[in-house]
């Protein structure tokens, strides 16, 4: 078969030029829906440069193509607010899709098209490969199915992310058999171009953004993702928008865990061609980074943004995939055999929480659904320099997209684009000053996220110090969230999470927390009743957790029952060596405790969920006689200690982690052994500083201190 010369009818210039198509039409009505303020000032402010929201999401329900490729079109051929040329443009767009959309279950049809016309454009996946042994650059084409299909060196100059792998392009294809040359390739790439805006005045951006407010640019920005800022509170419109942050910030360390159907993932798979989601998780090094049989730089160099989908199922299938990946988090660069490389890309991690948030805080970490091999890595979970609570986001329902104007994709993805070029780390240095909780890690990671949120709401980069204020704020919880679970993980090593901020001005200093860390500690201030009192010990696992025994005397006839404590042997013990102490010693406390004439009720709380400490006996004892002489233990208190049956006290285990959960927990007095004041030397001064510690030098100590008795 010899080349056709005549022009397919579907040709590749009809896909991209407006071909007898008026937007200057005046003569119809505009748009009903174009009546919204904000609407307005977008039409006036980026014409041509906005969509109608609604056309990309009816298009998209029957076209399985990235929003990008939906909107490049329809900005091409929707770009009006006529809405019967709105209707011809959506038409057009369908036509494309229609005949030229390559579905992998019509590939044959396509490429028999071809045959038969010679020249067929199609819009399709491209990744292109050196085949170094012919010296050429060869083509492989994702639904169509093809392979090895020789392209110009051009295109892979011109458009390196096509060397990372699978771009959406346009392509016009030529077909021509080579009866002479049986095994030449019969398929040409007559001319191939990605689809995204082939240029941007960010100068206008800029200037322009002074006519929209804050809240105004937000919901821009929003609508421009296809979400609807009006059915979210302030809250969540700011956790969609740091979704955005990796998009606009260089080397940006992002994890965002939650239930199903949040859209975790939307944003890196939809919104932007400069991002590639890997779904699953699984890759190489060589894919990733560095192919030392090509000499290629993987997706860190050819994407902005490399988003990990499913984070339970990362893998690598090289042993030294992980270390690569902290060395390239922490610095933004990696080592490959005698060579270091230098990439930009921000890394993303999503995936899927099965248990409630409170479960999690109480029996492991937020970072639990990462895969077992990196769960327990702190030095992997350091690099992170934000942590989305995805969980407050609510589940996308159909209301909460929009049917309004926004930018069109590919130009708000060229926008935070060009903006990855800028920096606005130093931003708050004039007016605010970070605590001395934070370290160099968390002063990156803060920096970082503030200079990605400013990028996004005032790229022009005029603010104030209210603006900046609430930025840091957020910035500071997103990097404390990272600290609280580096805490849980990995002990006294991250005691420093009480993050802070400090008005240069008046020199107030403002702590920051984190939500889900409840206001409501689990030792709550004020009185106790008698007999209820708070203990913080260590189980068989190693997790240090907090319990609460409440006890109850009633006349009877000296028995003693406790619930609560499940079946181990040891716990059992514990309580039991306190009430047989209880019996034997209770004269040198008062006589006014019978342990002949009454009966006392016991019930053990694991407030944490973690498992019963064994270490019970002492708090115990104080519980039984706060109950017996209808004495509260002073408020805010947590008894830390245990004994034996002969009244020998135990020294604390782990005494420093013991005091953070003390003070996570809300104790604001500490009953400690004066066997354990040694162990104080290894306690940060900064956390011995939150409490009045009280030392006792016996069980009856214990009892007279913990009951404020002289």
């Amino acid at each position: 078969m010899t080349l056709n010369s005549e022009r397919a009818p579907n040709n590749f210039e009809g896909m991209i030029f407006l071909d007898n198509f008026d937007l200057h039409e005046t003569n119809d009505l505009k748009d009903s829906q174009f009546n919204d303020d904000l609407n307005n000032k977008l039409n006036e402010y980026f014409e041509g440069r906005i969509v109608r929201k609604d056309l990309t999401k009816k298009i998209k329900e029957g076209a399985n193509v990235p929003v990008y490729v939906l909107e490049y079109l329809l900005g091409k051929y929707c770009a009006t607010t006529y809405e019967s040329l709105i209707e011809k443009g959506v038409q057009t767009v369908k036509d494309i899709l229609s005949e030229n959309f390559v579905r992998p279950d019509e590939a044959q049809k396509i490429i028999s098209k071809l045959r038969e016309l010679g020249s067929y454009s199609v819009i399709d996946k491209v990744s292109v490969k050196l085949n170094y042994r012919a010296d050429r650059y060869e083509a492989e084409f994702s639904n169509l199915g093809l392979k090895d299909v020789p392209i110009s060196e051009e295109y892979p100059s011109k458009y390196e992310r096509l060397l990372g792998g699978n771009i959406w392009c346009m392509i016009q294809f030529e077909y021509f058999y080579d009866e002479a040359d049986p095994r030449r390739n019969p398929f040409i790439i007559r001319k191939l171009a990605p689809i995204q805006m082939p240029n941007l005045d960010l100068d206008e951006i800029l200037h322009v953004r002074d006519n929209f407010t804050k809240e105004e640019w937000i919901d821009i920005l929003l609508r421009s993702c296809g979400m609807e800022p009006t059915q979210f509170d302030d809250r969540v419109k700011w956790l969609l928008l740091a979704r955005l942050v990796p998009l606009v910030e260089n080397n940006f360390n992002l994890c965002e865990l939650g239930p199903r159907g949040t859209g975790k993932s939307h944003v890196y798979r939809e919104i932007s061609p400069n991002s590639i989601l890997v779904s699953g998780g699984q890759t190489t090094v060589a894919n990733l980074f560095y192919n030392m049989s090509t000499k290629m730089v993987g997706l860190v160099g050819m994407w902005d943004c490399v988003a990990f989908d499913e984070v339970a199922g990362i893998h690598f299938k090289d042993k030294d995939g992980v270390p690569i990946m902290k060395d390239y988090m922490a610095s933004g660069s990696f080592s490959r055999g005698k060579n270091e490389k230098n990439a930009s890309a921000s890394m993303v991690f999503v995936g899927n929480i099965n248990q409630s948030v409170d479960t999690l805080l109480k029996t492991s970490s937020l970072f639990d659904p990462f895969p077992s091999d990196i769960a327990k890595d702190t030095a992997f979970f350091d690099r992170m320099h934000c942590y989305i609570p995805g969980w407050e986001i609510p589940k996308y329902r159909p209301e909460y997209f929009t049917d309004d104007y926004g930018f069109i994709t590919d130009y708000l993805s060229e926008f935070m684009r060009e903006m990855r070029k800028r920096s606005f780390a130093d931003a708050f240095d004039e007016y605010f000053r970070l605590g001395n909780n934070l370290n160099q890690r968390d002063v990156v990671a803060v920096r970082k996220m503030v200079s990605g949120l400013i990028k996004l709401i005032y790229p022009n980069g005029k603010y104030e110090k209210e603006d900046i204020e609430e930025i840091l704020i957020f910035a500071m919880e997103g990097r404390r969230r990272v600290k609280e679970q580096l805490k849980k993980i990995g002990g006294m090593e991250f005691y420093d999470v009480n993050f802070s901020y400090i008005d240069n001005e008046t020199l107030a200093e403002n702590f920051i927390s984190v939500p889900e860390q409840g206001g409501g500690k689990l030792i709550p201030e004020g009185m106790n009743k008698p007999g209820h009192l708070y203990t913080v010990g260590k189980v068989d696992n190693g997790m240090i957790g907090v319990f609460k025994i409440e006890t109850k005397m009633m006349n009877g006839t000296g028995k003693f029952n406790c619930t609560g404590i499940g079946s181990k042997k040891e716990v059992k013990e514990s309580i039991d060596t306190a009430f047989s102490y209880l019996k034997s010693n209770s004269a040198n406390i008062s006589g006014m405790i019978s342990t002949k004439n009454n009966d006392y009720l016991m019930q053990v709380q694991d407030l944490n969920g973690i498992g019963m400490t064994k270490h019970l006996a002492l708090a115990s004892f104080v519980a039984l006689c706060s109950a017996a002489l209808n004495k509260p233990v002073l408020p805010s208190t947590a008894i830390l200690g245990s004994l034996s049956i002969g009244g020998t006290l135990m020294k604390i285990e782990d005494l420093s982690n013991t005091l953070q959960v003390c003070l996570d927990s809300g104790a604001k007095k500490v009953l400690i052994p004066i066997s354990s004041s040694a162990d104080l030397a290894t306690v940060p001064p900064e956390l011995i500083g939150n409490f009045s510690l009280i030392f006792y030098q016996s069980p009856e100590d214990a009892v007279f201190k913990a009951l404020g008795v002289e």
